[in-house]
């Protein structure tokens, strides 16, 4: 209460002023146009460009001219995952892609399985991004440098996390001229790296059947086929990031199917477009590994080198690497977009403390945003930074929820058949889209499995088992708070008229309730009130935060509505008490942080009951660990420390439920 303390002003400092949730404008301001969700949600797949390629053509082995099939595999998977998710983005505007498809067509078990799999696919997007960058970083820094690279990582994490806790919007629009800097650096350098051999496309053909024919006759067909579906698989890591739109609908602007297909559109070309050209770029150019190069530093040194000389080319070089490693800092905050939001959806579901809904100051989900950096931070430790064991942990995750999703969506336009327009090309989209997905997906498992993939499925599998065991808590919890609420079904009738409604005495005791809506457990506070203090109070006020959660925030008029439906809920509270012959009133406040809105409300009723008790009930439990603590908040307890300190009196009434 009064001026603000040394930490409040800190914190407005570093994450800016709240936001104004009545501002009719909000959205307009915190959202994203279709350019800028390219940028923060769609660098995670182009920057896949990094090291996807480079993963597919040394699979190849020695017949590196076959990488030709593989680019033009590489083009058609992206534009089916990226058209199927286009699809996805319509019949599921609201977002969370992965876990809404799965849980809404396949059930709640699918769902989770989907859900989990992505939050720890973003948590590795944003380690392997980082950690990629770092090694860029470094490999122009002397060798002597090489054991700050741990610290430089965990240090870009973290700033990271701060720029996502300021807001959405202000973390991509910093972070926009690293983004631009890339694609102007490599779509010039793919289009040379093509072009340039243009005249030599008949001599690459016939190469191409040489060797073909070559390798048929060593291997067979069998082979061969072996052989690029390899070296298909092992480019996974190019298709990573391609939901990351479907998955964060509500960071977008209105209209958000149209904004979200455009956004795709534009990942969908260029990173089609530089990824399947980076390739051919390998072939026309005969690239070939180089020690601490990566095939990417090869090309573009002989290409640059080769037009402007030793010096000028190196510099160029130069720049157009540290461009790649700052695109990869980039790509980490698909990770911190996309993550909370899945997190925040299975939250509302109960699979993930409800926490993870809350919303920030700056209208972000800020515990989902600590969750991300924690566990990259995690993985950090058990990785040592390591991009390469990373690597083999990365990209499982992601088939999983894509085989998922387009599964999911083969059944509803199977099962909406006679009411959706264009079923027909919906399932053949998706259903090819499954194929490819769910073949990586084996494939994948497969071949990294032993390298390493197994810790990934175990870590997955453990949150898989998490979820399911807060579900079951959460849902133990609600049965013995229903035997509460069945209390409003039998509370004893009014005793006074309305017309003779007791008269306000402000200077008389007055009882000062903390309630979280109109139901059982506040009632249960009031009756236990009037228990053990018989006589004692003349009046009563019920005190209410309304807080906006990522299932509430849909905009300025649904925070308004919010207030009205509480404060209705609060009448009910107020009726009743009037009718036992009490003075009652009841005062509720909209916004993100309940502690706030309860220390300004009863900085208010404090001042206008000078002779007042503040009051709270709170969930108690036999043994109070860290998962109880986990999974329900302490509003109780954080208030009464707050308003004690104050100088205010408060009591918290034990409710015994478990």
């Amino acid at each position: 209460m009064g001026n603000p303390s040394f930490f409040q002003r800190a914190k407005r400092f570093l994450l800016g002023a709240p936001r104004d949730l009545f501002d009719p404008k909000i959205f307009h301001k915190i959202s994203l146009i279709a350019f800028f969700a390219w940028i923060g949600l769609g660098a995670d797949g182009i920057s896949s460009s990094c090291y996807g390629p480079e993963e597919a053509y040394l699979a190849l082995g020695g017949h590196t001219v076959l990488a030709i099939f593989v680019a033009i595999a590489t083009v058609f998977t992206i534009f089916i995952i990226s058209g199927s998710y286009a699809q996805i983005i319509e019949v599921f505007p609201s977002g969370a892609g992965g876990y809404n498809v799965a849980s809404k067509l396949l059930g709640e078990k699918a769902g989770v399985v989907s859900g989990s799999a992505l939050v720890i696919d973003y948590v590795l997007t944003i380690t392997i991004s980082v950690a990629a960058g770092a090694d860029a970083v470094f490999s122009f820094l002397p060798l002597s440098w090489g054991p700050y690279k741990f610290w430089f990582i965990a240090f870009m994490i973290m700033t990271l996390i701060w720029l996502n806790l300021r807001g959405v919007k202000e973390s991509v629009t910093v972070l926009t001229p690293i983004f631009m800097a890339f694609m102007l650096s490599h779509i010039p350098l793919v289009l040379y790296a093509v072009g340039h051999h243009a005249a030599e496309l008949p001599t690459v053909a016939s190469a191409v059947s040489t060797d073909l024919s070559g390798a048929v006759r060593e291997m067979g067909w069998l082979g061969v086929g072996a052989i690029l579906v390899r070296a298909y698989t092992m480019g996974a890591g190019t298709y990573t990031g391609i939901e990351a739109i479907s998955n964060s609908m509500p960071t977008l602007r209105e209209p958000r199917v149209q904004t979200g297909k455009k956004a795709m559109l534009y990942m969908a070309v260029s990173l089609s477009f530089i990824a399947g050209g980076i390739i051919l770029g390998y072939v026309l150019n005969d690239v070939r590994p180089t020690e601490g190069k990566t095939l990417n530093a090869v090309l573009f040194g002989k290409l640059l080198v080769g037009l402007w000389g030793s010096g000028t080319g190196e510099v160029v070089v130069a720049f157009v690497l540290a461009a790649e490693a700052a695109l990869l800092f980039v790509a980490a905050q698909t990770g911190f977009l996309g993550g909370p939001q899945v997190l925040s959806n299975m939250a509302i579901d109960s699979f993930m403390p409800h926490r993870f809904a809350h919303l920030s100051e700056r209208l972000v989900a800020k515990y989902g945003i600590y969750f991300m950096g924690g566990m990259a931070y995690l993985m950090l430790y058990i990785t040592g930074g390591s991009v390469k064991y990373l690597v083999i942990m990365y990209s499982i995750n992601v088939f999983i929820t894509f085989s998922l999703s387009q599964f999911g969506m083969c059944v509803h336009w199977w099962k909406d058949r006679h009411e959706a327009q264009g079923w027909k090309f919906g399932l053949g989209m998706n259903g090819v889209g499954f194929l490819l997905t769910a073949s990586i997906l084996c494939l994948t498992v497969w071949i990294k499995f032993p390298e390493g993939g197994w810790v990934t499925l175990l870590i997955t599998g453990s949150f898989i088992v998490a979820s399911f065991v807060i579900r079951r808590h959460y849902r133990k919890a609600q049965g013995h708070l229903r035997r509460l609420d069945e209390l409003l079904l039998q509370l004893p009738s009014v005793t006074v008229p309305a017309a003779q409604e007791p008269a306000l005495r402000r200077d008389a005791p007055t009882a000062i309730l903390m309630v979280s809506g109109y139901n059982g457990l506040g009632m249960h506070v009031f009756f236990s009130i009037v228990r053990s203090f018989p006589g004692t109070f003349r009046n009563f006020v019920f005190l209410s935060a309304g807080v906006i959660d990522s299932s509430t925030f849909k905009g300025a008029d649904e925070v308004e509505n919010l207030g009205r439906d509480l404060s209705r809920q609060l009448q009910n509270y107020v009726e009743f008490v009037k009718g036992h012959g009490y003075y009652a009133e009841a005062r509720c406040e909209v916004g993100t942080e309940v502690i706030e809105i309860i220390d300004h409300l009863a900085e208010g009723a404090a001042a206008d009951f000078p002779n007042a008790v503040f009051f709270a009930g709170q969930l108690v439990f036999k043994e109070e660990g860290f998962f109880n603590r986990l999974l329900h908040n302490h509003t109780a307890f954080l208030a009464q420390k707050k308003l004690v300190f104050a100088g205010l009196p408060m009591i918290v009434m034990p409710i015994r439920v478990l």
